[in-house]
C-alpha cells in the first residue's frame, strides 16, 4: 500500500517522571511539526526459523536507544525491557507448535535495509531466546504446555514438530520511508510517536539508535569534559546534555541553515555528519573545549541561565557566539567577555527571543545574532 503521510501535529510532548527540565525544551517537544512524506507500508509473512535467522544475523534489529546507568555514570545502551513471563513465554511458543495464530510484528526498513522493531520485540526474543536455548540466563524448557512439548528445548523437539515451528508464519508490517531519500525523519517520527514498549523514548535516545556513529561517540566524550559538566551540571539520564551539545554544533556550524523544527534540525546535522564526514573528531573536540574552558572561567555556572536556570536557547546561542568569536583567536580581556554576556542578557530582544517561540525561525535569527554580534569585539 502506498500513502502520503502529511502530519501537522508534534510529537507526544510529555515528559518522563524524572526526566530534569531545561526552560524552552518541553515547548519545543510540541511544536507542530508540518511534514510531508512518502511512505510505503507492506505486509510480509515471515517463517519463523527465518525470523531468529534475520535476528542473528543483524538484518532484524531491536534498536539500542542510549541511556545513562542508573549505578553509575556510563553511556549504556537499552532494549525495551523484557518483561513477559516466563508461563506467556512458554504459551507464545506452544501456540505456534500447536498451529494457533499469533499476533504480527511491526518494522521498519531503514536506509541501510534493516529492519528495526517497532513492535514485536517480545516475541521475536522469545524466538531467539527459544532457539538458543536459554532464557533470562535460564535454560529454556518449556514449562505449562501441553503434554507432547512439556520440558522440551528447541533441540528436543521431534523433527515434526521442530519443522512445524520453524515453518510457523509470523505477519509483519514493513513501513519505509520512499520520499525524501536523503534522511530517515520520517523513521524517526514513527518511533517518536509508536513506539509501545514503556520507555517513552526522548529525543537523543532516538538519535542515538538511529544515527549511531562516530558523532554519537564524540559528543559522548564531550559531555565528559570538565568545563562542560561545570556549567551544564549533573549527568542527564535521559541525554538531555547531549542533545544541548547537539544543538550547540548544529547552530555553530549550520545556523545559517535552519528551518524548524528544531527537532529536525538536529536531526539532520547528526545524521549529515554521523561518521564524522563534514567535521573531523579533532575539530568538534577543540571548538568544543575551548569554548566551554571560556566560558566556566570567565562567567562560571550562571553563563547558560538567565534567570537561575538552564535554558536551551542561551545554550545554543551563547555558545555559538563565544565559539565564532574564538575563531579569529584567543580571548584576553577576561573582564569585557563577562561584562558583554551581563549585557547579552539585560537585551530585551535576546530575553524574548530565548524565552517563547524559541524554535521559530526568528527568534532563532535574534538571539544568533545577538549572542554573535554581544562577543565580536571582545580581546
Amino acid at each position: 500500500m502506498n500513502s502520503r503521510w502529511q502530519s501537522d501535529t508534534g510529537g507526544s510532548g510529555s515528559a518522563s517522571t524524572g526526566v530534569e527540565e531545561i526552560e524552552d525544551v518541553k515547548e519545543e517537544e510540541e511544536e507542530p511539526a508540518p511534514y510531508d512524506f512518502d511512505i510505503t507500508s507492506y505486509g510480509a509473512d515471515y517463517p519463523v526459523d527465518a525470523l531468529v535467522k534475520r535476528l542473528d544475523s543483524g538484518d532484524i534489529v531491536i534498536p539500542t536507544f542510549g541511556q545513562y546507568s542508573g549505578e553509575d555514570d556510563r553511556l549504556v545502551g537499552f532494549q525495551r525491557e523484557y518483561v513477559w513471563s516466563k508461563y506467556k513465554a512458554d504459551r507464545f511458543i506452544e501456540s505456534l507448535l500447536l498451529g494457533l495464530p499469533v499476533p504480527g510484528i511491526f518494522l521498519v526498513r531503514d536506509k541501510f535495509r534493516r529492519f528495526l522493531v517497532l513492535d514485536g520485540q517480545q516475541r521475536l526474543r522469545t524466538l531467539q531466546a527459544y532457539y538458543r536455548g536459554v532464557l533470562n540466563s535460564r535454560e529454556f524448557r518449556l514449562g505449562k504446555v501441553h503434554d507432547n512439548f512439556r520440558d522440551q528445548r528447541y533441540e528436543d523437539l521431534d523433527a515434526q514438530d521442530r519443522r512445524k515451528l520453524d515453518n510457523s508464519i509470523i505477519h509483519a508490517t514493513v513501513v519505509r520511508q520512499d520520499r525524501p531519500r536523503d534522511n530517515q525523519d520520517s523513521i524517526y517520527m514513527i518511533f517518536e510517536r509508536l513506539n509501545t514498549g514503556g520507555a517513552n523514548l526522548q529525543p537523543q535516545e532516538i538519535r542515538v539508535a538511529l544515527f549511531n556513529g562516530k558523532l554519537a561517540q564524540v559528543i559522548h566524550q564531550l559531555n565528559e569534559q570538565t568545563a562542560w559538566r561545570n556549567l551544564y551540571g549533573k549527568k542527564s539520564r535521559r541525554l538531555k546534555d547531549m542533545e544541548m551539545i547537539l544543538r550547540f554544533l548544529a547552530f555553530y556550524y549550520l545556523g545559517d541553515q535552519y528551518t524548524r523544527p528544531m527537532k529536525t534540525f538536529l536531526n539532520r546535522y547528526m545524521e549529515m555528519n554521523r561518521n564524522l564526514e563534514l567535521h573531523s573528531e579533532a575539530e568538534l573536540q577543540e571548538m568544543f573545549r575551548d569554548t566551554t574552558t571560556v566560558l566556566e572561567n570567565v562567567v562560571g555556572q550562571k553563563a547558560f541561565k538567565p534567570e537561575g536556570r538552564l535554558n536551551a536557547a542561551a545554550i545554543d546561542s551563547v555558545a555559538a557566539g563565544v565559539a565564532k568569536r574564538l575563531q579569529r583567536g584567543p580571548i584576553n580581556d577576561l573582564e569585557q567577555m563577562e561584562h558583554q554576556h551581563q549585557r547579552l542578557f539585560s537585551d530585551t530582544a535576546y530575553i524574548d527571543a530565548i524565552k517563547t517561540g524559541t524554535s521559530e525561525e526568528a527568534k532563532v535569527g535574534t538571539r544568533m545574532r545577538l549572542a554573535r554580534e554581544a562577543f565580536a569585539d571582545v580581546e
